[in-house]
């Protein structure tokens, strides 16, 4: 079996959940099948059955102009570009928006079966209008296109699988099958490696709350700052926060941020997505991970957290809820969506309720190891990739068979 794996994201070039996941699926899917990724980027790697080809996007497309739809156009360009390279694929696997249609016209050219995963829906991100502009127009019918063809679709959580029915009502609930993100159980492990902190500014005799991802109006960062004055009086916030989506997104959270120091000093902001090493010394050394997502199908970044040992303060939203377990590996904060926005209803109350369980863990050491080591349990009962791997390849079987029998009825 020869599979495609069409991504935006792929190292070195990871920004986001969905990069992480194609990451760690190509490799454990190359231990038994052939794989071969598109992605963005100049790179290339053979390494066994794992095949990598990074290509750019046309960017005489958008030359002359510096509209936000530039990203939807690009993205359009690459799919265009490589699906030629998919004729000798057996089943074409997309992840994102960015490269659906990729799968979409492959299915329509070679007869291969087309599988969509969906880390995220464009219909519940109404934010990407601030980053794509009128681009989120083409990025949602680029979705919906693809999403609404496909021979399968996975979704990343339970909770997902629900978006997809409320978000797209004319698509078979039979085609959606659920499959978990992954961890990586051997590279995600608690060390007492401190020369990050120590290297960022970070003080390592100090407890502090620990914010990883980008800033984006989905990671929810802004309410974590907002519940920093909530927080007892000297406590250390790391902010590894990077990527902003837009220039205005980054400027005001450093508006935030600035504003917020006035009252507590002891807030550390690093400014740029750390390397992995470097993020699992900030998972293992936190005294609390918190994930204030306001839109969230999985959070991967939480099984990182876990897998690390450190308990987890997040918001009950989407598929946080199958990931953290209320009172056991962490807390769930409620958390109400503006129907019209998608934004918090109350983002005043919603980051009070953050500092009251934040401060509950930072109050009690031995609560915040004991749920440490039951998320950590968590992930290794759960999260492997070699199942979801596994889970994977069948689901590529089962579609395959069912091609080759209705080819045989025709």
């Amino acid at each position: 079996m020869r599979v495609g794996l069409m991504t935006r994201e792929y190292p070195p070039n990871v920004y986001g959940g969905a990069g992480v996941h194609v990451e760690y699926l190509s490799r454990e899917l190359a231990k038994s099948i052939d794989v071969e990724v598109y992605c963005w980027g100049n790179q290339s790697l053979d390494e066994g059955n794992l095949h990598v080809h990074g290509a750019e996007p046309w960017s005489e497309i958008t030359n002359g102009t510096e509209g936000k739809y530039k990203t939807a156009l690009e993205a359009l360009s690459l799919n265009l570009a490589q699906v030629k390279s998919l004729a000798a694929i057996d089943v074409v696997h997309t992840h994102t928006w960015y490269v659906s249609m990729a799968g979409f016209l492959a299915k329509k050219l070679f007869n291969v079966p087309f599988v969509l995963t969906t880390h995220s829906l464009e219909p519940l991100r109404a934010w990407k209008a601030e980053q794509l502009g009128s681009g989120y127009a083409m990025s949602s019918w680029m979705e919906r296109t693809a999403i609404l063809d496909a021979d399968a679709v996975i979704a990343v959580s339970k909770g997902t699988k629900e978006d997809i029915l409320r978000s797209y009502p004319e698509i078979n609930p039979e085609l959606i099958h659920v499959i978990y993100n992954g961890i990586d159980l051997k590279e995600y492990q608690k060390t007492s490696d401190t020369s990050a902190l120590i290297k960022y500014g970070v003080d390592p005799t100090v407890p502090y709350v620990l914010f990883v991802g980008r800033i984006t109006r989905q990671k929810g960062v802004t309410h974590l700052v907002e519940a920093i004055p909530h927080l007892p009086k000297g406590t250390q916030v790391v902010l590894c926060a990077g990527a902003p989506d837009t220039p205005e997104i980054a400027a005001e959270m450093r508006e935030k941020v600035e504003e917020v120091s006035k009252i507590n000093p002891h807030v550390v902001w690093i400014e740029k997505m750390v390397t992995k090493p470097e993020a699992i010394q900030l998972y293992s050394n936190a005294s609390v991970f918190c994930c204030p997502s306001v839109y969230e199908p999985f959070g991967i970044i939480n099984l990182e957290a876990m897998a690390c040992h450190a308990p987890v303060v997040a918001s009950a939203t989407g598929g946080i809820l199958e990931v953290v377990v209320d009172g056991v590996t962490g807390y769930l904060v409620p958390f109400e969506q503006d129907p019209v926005t998608t934004f918090a209803s109350n983002p005043k109350k919603f980051s009070r309720d953050l500092a009251e369980k934040i401060s509950d863990l930072l109050a009690d050491p031995e609560k915040t190891k004991r749920f440490g080591e039951a998320g950590r349990r968590r992930v290794e009962e759960t999260f492997a990739w070699s199942a979801i791997a596994e889970q994977t390849i069948d689901l590529y079987r089962k579609l395959l068979r069912d091609r080759s029998e209705a080819n045989s009825r025709s």
